[in-house]
């Protein structure tokens, strides 16, 4: 089949590849970007002129010289704007307001006392509203939101199946754009999580990753080549739901001894167990001191975490596992029990160059992964496939 494109077309290619070049390497000169790019300088320029008197690039004083004048260097104005990232958790909300280069400049959390839509709807609602008046003026102001939530998302945005909220068909984007009049990016929270780490965090440069994002639940964000997998319908991911006991406990999803039951904060509630506290952050306190029944919980977690690790290490063959969302807290303790797993299990060659880490990002790699999604959709991230 034959491609083809008018001048304005390739023109909005050329700029946006310009752009997004400036933006993972700045500061940059016209030059290097015309050889990273491979497009001639005088169309580097003209665009970058464009790009500067958008706000979208500022110039900033001279680079070393490799003889002559020096060159004046292009950066990204990370301060044009700015965006909102939230993670949806099962029993808490957080929200980032970041700039367009993913630095947070305020936080806000809070606890969710049920699943209820009306009531998630209106605390989602005033942490963004309370999070727009911190916002500083800049050129564009708010440029979008970006949601992660812990469930199958479609490509309208619409939150079609989240077991671990009890949500069936939300169509969370629509609502949030009729209420604050700027674009909204809704994915699964280990998408965004795989997002922000791929960009801003240990997973720089990486081209197959398989981001474990740990809390409430369990979901896996999948990068291959370099490019985030969705599956056939954009429901790929969903991990914690992967059966790992034959004839294990009854799941919220339908199903029997999901990985998420074993080794996610579900746990926590498991009759039966004497933990000192019932949260992550709670525990680690704990785990600090010593605190057996701590230290026994989190080894427990830590060896099903390293089951279904395997299972995904044998399928995908990836290059880097990160592990994110609250348990990367509890990296100490749970790093050592899952890659001893890991090592008596996986596949022999399938070990071989993998490298298995804790996000570097912590807790918020979701909302700044869902954050970057919101820039992308605002700097029109395009793409062409042949």
């Amino acid at each position: 089949m034959k491609v083809t494109g008018d001048q304005a077309l390739v023109k909005k290619i050329n700029k946006s590849i310009i752009l997004h070049t400036i933006r993972m390497h700045s500061p940059i000169s016209r030059a290097k970007v015309s050889e990273v790019t491979g497009l001639n300088k005088a169309t580097v320029s003209n665009l970058v002129a464009e790009l500067c008197g958008q706000q979208l690039v500022t110039e900033a004083g001279p680079g070393e010289s490799s003889g002559g004048r020096k060159p004046l260097m292009l950066h990204f104005n990370e301060m044009a704007g700015s965006v909102i990232g939230i993670e949806l958790r099962v029993k808490q909300l957080k929200a980032v307001l970041c700039n367009l280069g993913g630095g947070i400049l305020h936080e806000r959390d809070s606890v969710l006392e049920n699943h209820d839509f009306p009531y998630v709807l209106g605390q989602m609602q005033q942490m963004i509203s309370e999070l727009i008046a911190t916002a500083a003026p800049s050129h564009y102001g708010l440029v979008g939101i970006g949601v992660g939530v812990p469930g199958m998302v479609d490509e309208q945005g619409v939150v079609l199946f989240a077991p671990n909220l009890g949500w069936e068909m939300v169509d969370l984007r629509s609502i949030l754009e009729s209420a604050f009049a700027v674009p909204v990016t809704i994915d699964n929270e280990a998408n965004a999580g795989a997002q922000g780490e791929l960009n801003f965090g240990a997973a720089r440069d990486v081209r197959h990753l398989l981001y474990i994002s740990a809390g409430s639940g369990i979901g896996s964000g999948i990068i291959i080549g370099g490019e985030l997998y969705k599956g056939a319908r954009g429901y790929a991911g969903e991990t914690g739901h992967m059966t790992i006991e034959a004839e294990g406990k009854p799941c919220s999803c339908g199903s029997r001894g999901c990985w998420e039951l074993y080794a996610s904060e579900k746990t926590y509630d498991n009759p039966g167990l004497t933990l000192p506290a019932r949260t992550t952050t709670g525990l680690v306190k704990y785990a600090l001191e010593g605190q057996p029944d701590t230290l026994s919980h989190f080894n427990s977690i830590g060896e099903y975490l390293g089951i279904g690790v395997t299972n995904l290490i044998n399928s995908f063959n990836p290059e880097l596992i990160v592990i994110g969302g609250a348990l990367s807290e509890a990296e100490p303790w749970l790093g050592e029990p899952l890659r001893r797993v890991v090592a008596e299990r996986t596949l022999p060659y399938h070990k071989q160059q993998l490298e298995i880490t804790f996000s570097r990002l912590g807790s918020r790699g979701t909302m700044i992964g869902a954050g970057f999604s919101a820039v992308m959709h605002f700097l029109g991230n395009i793409r062409v496939t042949l």
